[in-house]
């Protein structure tokens, strides 16, 4: 973004973005008037920007950035960065003007008087076009400190490469995550578009639990179940659609067990379950499962696909190393009652462990 000066104008001339992509998807579809804008924003934690507000002025190294656009119909001064801020300005006012009767709001006001030009001089800094700031957000909102939530990051990728045209490493440059990231981000966000479009899916669950979503695309058994595993290897503009017609049933299966539907409880209910939920779809018998038990059970599901022989080499690898450790000393402990004990114990298991392998 070249630099620009900072220009004043009264927040009554300034307008909420219709399009801020922390408002979310169904936001956006909604086409929300100024005031249904406001309404979701006035509980975004604004007291503290107030307080500020009132306490210190609003400085001008803190000038939203703006863009003319149309908006309901007539030319209007909207907020691209900085939402947050104006929508505690907005606040602030109706809290002086009588409009919000809030009692946290009043507390907030109380025994100060209006500051001279609060809202008469709003500072902020006039762009060209949304295009102009799209690094500047990139970083600040999908890489930097202030994050958005996981959908939101993926759908900003999303419009950087479909309206912008940017490949993956183009992104990666612009907003400073890595490319596999950004591939991951977008081809999960086609996914969710295509559930949108799919019958019988709830696409509200599959966006609360995005980020679930998104991880789960990096176990090489997920993608090979939705048929995506090809995708990773091929440019934005021949990954849609995400899933091909031959696994949109398997796509409804997936959506189901994941996340869920009205009917039926998620079986992965914690996104430290992904690995073990991957292992079962590559399972013919842990598949076999998951379709035909009414309200199946996730580590039922890991067992008979054999999943826990893995861990239970690990176990069983840990404790031989362990015994043969414990050998090097144990002979200088041999009156020890405690230790005695535990040798009791662990010889009456390896015993049972003699009898099941036949030893």
């Amino acid at each position: 973004m070249t630099q620009r000066k900072i220009e004043y104008t009264a927040l009554d001339q300034i307008a909420l973005d219709p399009l801020n992509p922390r408002l979310g998807r169904s936001a956006h579809r909604e086409n929300l008037a100024p005031d249904e804008i406001y309404n979701l924003m006035r509980d975004w934690s604004l007291e503290e920007l107030a307080t500020s507000f009132l306490e210190s002025g609003f400085w001008a190294h803190e000038a939203v950035l703006c863009v003319e656009e149309e908006v309901y119909g007539e030319e209007r001064l909207v907020v691209i960065e900085g939402n947050r801020r104006i929508a505690a300005l907005m606040r602030l006012k109706k809290a002086f003007d009588g409009d919000d009767t809030s009692k946290k709001w009043l507390e907030i006001i109380d025994g100060v008087d209006e500051p001279d030009d609060l809202f008469d001089q709003v500072p902020f800094i006039r762009l060209n076009s949304r295009n102009e700031v799209d690094a500047f957000l990139g970083f600040r909102h999908v890489t930097g400190i202030k994050e958005w939530a996981p959908p939101e990051k993926a759908q900003f990728i999303a419009k950087l490469i479909d309206e912008n045209g940017l490949s993956y490493r183009d992104v990666m440059r612009q907003i400073g995550s890595k490319t596999p990231t950004v591939q991951r981000n977008y081809i999960a966000y086609s996914i969710l578009m295509q559930m949108e479009e799919t019958e019988g899916l709830d696409v509200g669950k599959v966006e609360d639990k995005f980020s679930v979503l998104f991880l789960s695309l990096a176990r090489s058994d997920v993608r090979e179940f939705l048929g995506v595993k090809e995708k990773f290897e091929v440019p934005p503009e021949q990954v849609k659609p995400a899933i091909s017609k031959d696994y949109v049933q398997n796509l409804k299966e997936y959506s189901r067990w994941l996340f869920g539907d009205e009917e039926n409880a998620a079986v992965v209910t914690d996104s430290r379950q992904v690995d073990k939920f991957a292992k079962v779809l590559a399972s013919a018998e842990g598949l076999d499962y998951l379709r035909t038990v009414k309200r199946p059970s996730l580590e039922k599901a890991f067992v008979i696909a054999g999943g826990d022989q893995e861990e239970l080499y690990e176990l069983m690898t840990t404790a031989a190393y362990n015994v043969e450790e414990a050998l090097s000393s144990i002979h200088h402990y041999a009156e020890d009652e405690r230790l005695i004990r535990i040798v009791q114990r662990l010889s009456a298991n390896v015993t049972q462990i003699n009898k099941i392998f036949e030893l």
